[in-house]
């Protein structure tokens, strides 16, 4: 090949390397923070999204999470909450890294009455997305813990909010939604403990985040099969990727949430969640798992959440990095 050939094939080679990399960085990055490095856990429920901006959103914190100070969650903007139960909100977390065993994680440390969410909120500083009528209760609990109120960000169902690239929609969830007593304090709480109840603050939810690269992502929260996961998830917001809850008896289990899947969202990829189970061992799906039932009966592939490893999704809700 002459010089001049040489020169104009390295400049195009050069080009080429020049427009893929905004392509690759396109991408939205999805790190799970579980109880155990490497392994989908009984507890895991968190996930950070981290869309192509740099805009950082953590799900679910609940007990995995070890407080603002976990090494993990790096700089958070936004902090997004399902509901108010304890393995969301955050009632305890574990003692340090790989505490306890997968299947019964340590959670040795108390998080109560502030709860392992309002930490971090407050901790980092970060804006606050609740539904139902969970605002009215987080604008007393971040300021008291020393937030400040304009961190709440309320987003009922219909509603959309913007962070960064991300927006940010409020869908429905089939579930409950009661504070407990141990997050509550004075003369209310020792009488609604002793009479075994809870404080409703409406109803729970779950998300859907378009990102800036085109990801469309249903978070599903703790909940069963609604109408809603059609109509609204599927038909109007068209998610193309689903984190879904599988663990049973309080939410869809492996084959309830394999039809949310394959006949009402559609989506073209799955992360399993909310297992409630040890679901791996040594990052591998376990015999005989609700994971594996679920696995076996979903359509789109479905991808592990193992803790601390980052997974990178393109805007057709493809996996292209990360999911092994």
């Amino acid at each position: 090949m002459h010089q001049p050939a040489r020169a104009l094939a390295a400049a195009a080679v050069g080009i080429g390397l020049l427009a893929a990399a905004p392509a690759l960085a396109a991408n939205v990055k999805i790190t799970p923070l579980g109880s155990h490095a490497g392994e989908f856990c009984a507890f895991d429920r968190a996930m950070i999204f981290e869309d192509p901006d740099g805009t950082r959103i953590l799900y679910d914190a609940g007990r995995t999470v070890r407080g603002p100070e976990d090494e993990r969650l790096g700089r958070i903007d936004g902090v997004l909450l399902s509901h108010v139960h304890g393995d969301h909100l955050g009632d305890a977390y574990g003692s340090g890294p790989d505490a306890g065993t997968c299947d019964k994680p340590d959670m040795s440390v108390k998080a109560t009455p502030e709860s392992v969410t309002v930490k971090v909120v407050v901790g980092k500083k970060a804006k606050f997305f609740v539904g139902g009528e969970m605002n009215s209760w987080f604008n007393k609990k971040v300021p008291a813990a020393g937030g400040t109120v304009d961190q709440v960000l309320l987003v009922r169902f219909g509603g959309v909010r913007q962070l960064g690239g991300v927006s940010i929609y409020s869908v429905p969830a089939v579930h409950s939604n009661g504070i407990s007593p141990a997050f509550l304090e004075g003369e209310i709480a020792k009488h609604m403990a002793e009479s075994g109840l809870t404080a409703y603050v409406g109803p729970p939810g779950g998300y859907v985040l378009k990102f800036s690269n085109g990801l469309v992502a249903y978070l599903s929260g703790d909940t069963g099969v609604t109408a809603e996961q059609d109509t609204v998830v599927h038909q109007f917001l068209k998610a193309n990727l689903v984190v879904m809850n599988i663990g049973g008896i309080f939410s869809t289990g492996p084959q309830e949430a394999a039809y949310v899947v394959n006949d009402l969202v559609q989506p073209n990829s799955v992360i399993a969640s909310h297992a409630n189970e040890a679901a791996t061992e040594g990052g591998k799906v376990k015999p005989g798992s609700k994971t594996e039932a679920f696995i076996k009966a979903t359509k789109a592939p479905v991808h592990l959440p193992l803790s601390g490893k980052t997974m990178e999704f393109d805007g057709q809700g493809t996996c292209v990095a990360g999911c092994g």
